[in-house]
């Protein structure tokens, strides 16, 4: 329709049966349309609706290592995390310590390092392993630019 003054688009989209419906404030000058608002409204309702149902959730995985772990045990749990890093998920890998295990704090940081290292730069690490009570704790979510380079 072009620039229009305020009043002038109010009284078209008046004479129309219609409503006035402010898309931009921000712009100069802002932008108007002129539409049934009850099926504009619903529209957008319904488009959101949509979106929401086609996004992924993003869950965060948890797997446990005792510091003791044998490596077909590790094999095997670390085949599994493989499973969900493939699905799009993040893992949360807790390594616990019983009793006077805490006082051999670097053999955790050696297994953590382990683990990382296995995966190699099919991983990124979010979480740097940290000491939190008596569970060393890192998180690890799978490479996009890897896969991409791998396609």
């Amino acid at each position: 329709m072009g620039v229009l003054s305020r009043n002038e688009a109010l009284q078209l989209a008046s004479d129309r049966g219609l409503d006035l419906v402010e898309i931009s404030p921000d712009a100069n000058p802002p932008v108007a349309k002129i539409v049934d608002w009850g099926k504009y409204n619903y529209q957008k309702t319904k488009q959101l609706q949509k979106s929401k149902r086609n996004a992924k959730a993003l869950e965060v995985k948890q797997m446990r290592f005792g510091l003791k772990i044998s490596d077909h045990d590790l094999g095997v749990k670390l085949k599994k995390v493989t499973g969900f890093l493939e699905n799009g998920h993040k893992v949360k890998i807790v390594i616990f310590y019983r009793g006077r295990e805490l006082a051999h704090k670097d053999i955790g940081f050696t297994l953590a390092n382990k683990v990382i290292e296995q995966f190699g730069e099919t991983i990124v690490v979010d979480q740097q392993p940290q000491l939190a009570g008596k569970q060393l704790i890192f998180v690890i979510r799978s490479n996009q630019n890897a896969k991409a380079k791998n396609a």
